[in-house]
């Protein structure tokens, strides 16, 4: 770590002041202006370094000094990336400094997916997307903790810690993306990459006060990323706002000829039509007893927002969207029964190195029958057609991210959590339909609350669009929790 700490001064040059606190390295002093450079927008930050007017390293200074402040808090990284002085300074993610879920394979750094199986586990090549991270010119500063194997939300790990919801330590920053959402909530990494099977990016996201987007299934390559299922695992970003959202799906989208989920679509364009008008945009509100069965406070502030989108031109109907709870029921049947197919040696050869819930759930997975796994692909198909004629009629849908606020970390039994946190993310997963969460209130007790903006397949512009008109509306996204002011 003393090593990370004298690279910073050779490289970065600032005055550097360094002291011993109880056995940890801490930073003292600087004369490099971080402090407002972390509230400006990914783009904003890139055409600064691309300028010459910042360096790359001032921002990797701020993210670093997060680290070693604040990861030993809220356990946010597995495996922190000592920085490189030849960081790019050219490309649309130029000197960024990127958190990336200990899912992704990293060519010659661990990864882990959070589980004793990959402990040592050092891949030989980088994953398709972060290739594509790494040529636009990111900085990788970490591998994020993760819920075991990815399955589950409350990134309790019991193998390499549990992560803390920057909020409230004591409650689940949700998961299985939870360590990327706090290192970017926390502004230890500007943006961050994450994977989504029942809503492991959108949850994170709406219960640490971010963004997340699940784009489209087939728009950004798996290739070297773990499988949980692979008829439902998605890849993208979780970012402070929209825009830089739009900007990390340009990097991370198109086609992958050796990923067969991968399809071949024109490229998109997610940044040039943000600003667009909402006027006359047809949005329907999810309402009907699978959504009301939600906590009062998450449903004020998701009526709240469609209240926003009205005042800026939009047409609100309700549309009652009981339907999906099927699609939920079946997303959870596919996810372990995929979960327990991909890990079926493991499961048999060593069945206690993996954590009692995920476990029970893989073991729930394998014992399904080959007739309930019809029974719930035939429910996927029904499920997505009916999504499709409501989005013939409607430009998006709205509901909440979740159905309830950040729950306690202990003596919580996380099989149900899985359940009920994935309640209204699930079904979009399989679908494959696009989905985006952003920050639409707090509750009393001052926890985030997530608004889910859905389209139709490939109209990851649309619900950047929606996401990006609300934002400009609210300050939501602006507020920040403790953990995240620099001292």
């Amino acid at each position: 770590m003393l090593l990370l700490f004298r690279w910073f001064i050779r490289h970065f040059h600032c005055t550097v002041s360094v002291q011993i606190d109880y056995g940890r390295i801490v930073l003292v002093g600087y004369n490099r202006p971080y402090m407002n450079l972390s509230s400006l927008s990914l783009s904003d930050q890139r055409d600064l370094v691309k300028s010459k007017e910042i360096d790359a390293s001032d921002l990797a200074l701020i993210c670093y000094r997060q680290i070693e402040r604040l990861n030993s808090i809220l356990n946010a990284f597995i495996t922190v990336i000592s920085p490189e002085p030849s960081t790019s300074q050219s490309g649309s993610l130029s000197g960024i400094p990127v958190a990336v879920k200990d899912l992704y394979d990293t060519k010659g750094i661990r990864t882990t997916g959070g589980s004793l199986f990959f402990t040592n586990n050092i891949p030989q090549e980088d994953s398709y997307v972060i290739q594509k991270v790494k040529r636009a010119g990111a900085q990788i500063v970490g591998k994020t903790n993760t819920h075991e194997i990815a399955l589950g939300v409350t990134n309790n790990n019991p193998h390499f810690g549990a992560c803390k919801n920057p909020w409230d330590i004591t409650r689940t920053p949700g998961g299985s993306s939870g360590g990327s959402a706090v290192a970017v909530a926390t502004g230890m990494a500007m943006a961050a990459l994450g994977t989504d099977t029942g809503g492991s990016i959108r949850i994170p996201a709406s219960l640490c006060g971010v963004v997340g987007l699940k784009p489209t299934y087939g728009r950004v390559s798996l290739r070297g990323i773990l499988p949980l299922s692979w008829n439902l695992d998605h890849a993208g970003p979780l970012t402070r706002n929209v825009e830089d959202a739009a900007l990390m799906l340009q990097v991370m989208g198109g086609y992958d000829e050796l990923d067969p989920t991968s399809v071949k679509t024109l490229p998109g364009d997610y940044s040039s039509h943000l600003r667009d008008t909402m006027k006359d945009r047809k949005v329907a509100l999810a309402v009907g007893n699978f959504i009301e069965e939600a906590d009062p406070e998450v449903l004020e502030a998701v009526h709240q927002a469609a209240q926003v989108l009205v005042a800026q031109g939009s047409i609100i109907i309700e549309e009652n969207v009981d339907f999906l709870r099927e699609g939920a029921l079946a997303n959870a049947l596919m996810t372990q029964a995929d979960g327990a197919a991909f890990h079926r040696d493991r499961l048999k050869e060593h069945p206690d190195w993996f954590g009692a819930d995920v476990r029970q759930r893989l073991e729930t997975g394998a014992a399904f029958t080959s007739t309930e796994y019809a029974l719930a692909r035939r429910i996927q198909v029904e499920v997505r057609r009916k999504c499709e004629v409501l989005l013939n009629s409607y430009d998006m849908l709205i509901l909440p991210t979740t159905p309830i606020p950040a729950p306690v970390l202990e003596g919580e039994d996380a099989v149900e959590r899985a359940r009920q946190l994935t309640r209204f993310t699930a079904p979009f997963n399989l679908t494959g339909l696009p989905a985006l969460s952003v920050p639409c209130g707090f509750t009393k007790d001052g926890l985030p609350i997530g608004l889910q903006i859905v389209s139709r397949a490939w109209n990851e512009a649309g619900v950047l669009r929606t996401g990006y008109a609300y934002q400009e509306a609210t300050n939501w996204h602006k507020r920040k929790s403790l953990f995240a002011n620099h001292d």
